[in-house]
């Protein structure tokens, strides 16, 4: 088996996911418009340039995500994304890439289980715990 985070968002899902893959690093690897999809009769037009499905490869880790259904947009609520690194260089550049244009929640400080930990919402909403481990 093999659990990943899929995001909802309200019609920024592809901005997100661009931003995600110059902050992670990552490679986005599938993206599905409403319009592109036998669904697209069914959606407003406005809505066909949407993202139904998208997936933002990470190393060996995915995300998904997509813009929630149009006649309901209602925002994921009770999860936070963790990203983990063994290198202190990157979780200084990923935390303040993840931070532009969003809030700091608690900046990278030095915690009792390790050097660098720090929260964030990233500017589409998303909430970020970054950590380092020498262990990942």
């Amino acid at each position: 088996m093999r659990l990943n985070a899929h995001l909802s968002f309200s019609g920024e899902c592809e901005a997100a996911f661009r931003f995600y893959e110059q902050c992670l690093g990552g490679k986005i690897a599938f993206h599905l418009t409403y319009g592109q999809s036998p669904m697209a009769s069914g959606v407003p037009q406005q809505w066909h340039g949407k993202i139904l499905h998208m997936r933002l490869d990470v190393g060996n880790d995915i995300i998904t995500g997509a813009d929630s259904w149009p006649a309901d947009p209602t925002p994921a609520k009770g999860f936070t994304m963790a990203a983990h690194f063994n290198d202190e260089a990157q979780v200084e550049r990923v935390f303040n890439a993840l931070a532009e244009g969003g809030k700091v929640i608690l900046p990278l400080q030095k915690s009792f289980w390790t050097s660098h930990f720090g929260m964030l919402t990233d500017k589409f909403g998303v909430p970020w715990m970054i950590n380092y481990s020498a262990t990942v």
